[in-house]
């Protein structure tokens, strides 16, 4: 029955409207004349040219180039909420307080305050028409990280476009007090809700790494491939732009892992941490697999630079165990005509 269940939640995100509860997403507020600059100073995308109703993906680097965390930056016209991995928030807070000297910046975990609900499908839009009110051309004309205000009941709902799954998709943030409300009035416009399995699936389907899962403090932007969306190769310094610079000019873009697509030859799914051999080389190792209904078990892994080009054939060890796998760029192409967006 699970597998059923699981089918059905994955076809309605891919051909009509599903819903999933993020309000375990971390939320940090920063309000202050000067939380812009602040953050511009430190984070890897433009955050001063951001205006009201728009937002970004940005990472934050050690000196080192190497990852401290990773987020989606909105712009609300009177503060900035950043979302970022559920147990980023307290430590991210601790650490952006400390940096505030003279400037006017206020930083508050705001993620108990907060419930947020991810409407993601072809048919999100409309769902948005009739839960909130929002018109579905409105809804539909909103960048990537875009953001509008909405109602539910007196609640203040803001509304996040963010194409997560690779499908128009909105995020909806709320006070918790009015949360049960908002769900219930999505779920009456036609979604069908989504379990933690099934978000997997469509994440890893949808070529997108997770902090702490598929990057880590040891990371490079560079190898995760998430430059194209978190870096602006045009603005200011920000910390760890020296290290991002040394290897996009001296080394021509070049690192020495990098983070890839594998579709497997096997019935069975690899575990994170398996190894990805060459022969008996090990080359890499896998960082996420799920079973797609439609490319069978599919895998986020590294691998070295010498075996990164679609096409390479390799093999996966699970347990005593090989599995044939073939490497591939990412997004999957996970329906026939039709990639993730970026």
């Amino acid at each position: 029955m699970r597998n059923q269940n699981s089918r059905s939640e994955y076809e309605s995100v891919r051909h009509a409207a599903g819903l999933i509860d993020r309000s375990s997403q971390g939320k940090i507020l920063l309000s202050g004349g000067d939380r812009a600059s602040f953050l511009h100073a430190l984070l890897t995308n433009d955050i001063v040219s951001l205006k009201p109703g728009t937002g970004c993906y940005a990472a934050y680097l050690t000196p080192q180039g190497r990852m401290i965390a990773d987020m989606r930056v909105v712009e609300l016209g009177d503060r900035v909420l950043l979302d970022v991995v559920p147990s980023g928030a307290a430590s991210l807070t601790d650490r952006l307080n400390k940096l505030i000297f003279s400037e006017d910046v206020r930083v508050s975990d705001v993620t108990a305050d907060f419930a947020e609900f991810g409407v993601h499908g072809p048919g999100a839009a409309e769902v948005l028409a009739d839960a909130l009110g929002v018109g579905a051309a409105e809804s539909r004309a909103l960048p990537q990280y875009g953001n509008l205000r909405a109602t539910s009941g007196e609640a203040e709902v803001i509304v996040v476009r963010d194409d997560y799954f690779g499908e128009p998709g909105f995020d909806l943030s709320i006070a918790r007090a009015g949360a049960a409300r908002l769900q219930k009035k999505i779920g009456a416009a036609g979604t069908v809700e989504i379990g933690a399995s099934t978000a997997e699936l469509l994440r890893v389907e949808t070529g997108r790494p997770l902090f702490g899962v598929d990057m880590d403090t040891e990371t490079i932007p560079l190898e995760a491939g998430i430059e194209d969306r978190a870096i602006s190769f045009t603005k200011g310094c920000y910390v760890g732009q020296e290290v991002i610079i040394r290897v996009l000019h001296r080394g021509h873009g070049r690192v020495a892992r990098r983070l890839v697509g594998l579709v497997i030859g096997d019935a069975e799914i690899p575990a994170a941490k398996d190894p990805i051999l060459a022969g008996e080389q090990r080359i890499g190792e896998i960082t996420s697999a799920v079973q797609s209904p439609v490319l069978g078990a599919i895998a986020l892994g590294y691998v070295q630079r010498a075996y990164m080009t679609p096409g390479t054939e390799v093999s996966i060890a699970r347990e005593t165990k090989r599995m044939a796998a073939r490497v591939c760029s990412l997004p999957f192409q996970f329906r026939a005509g039709h990639a993730a967006s970026g």
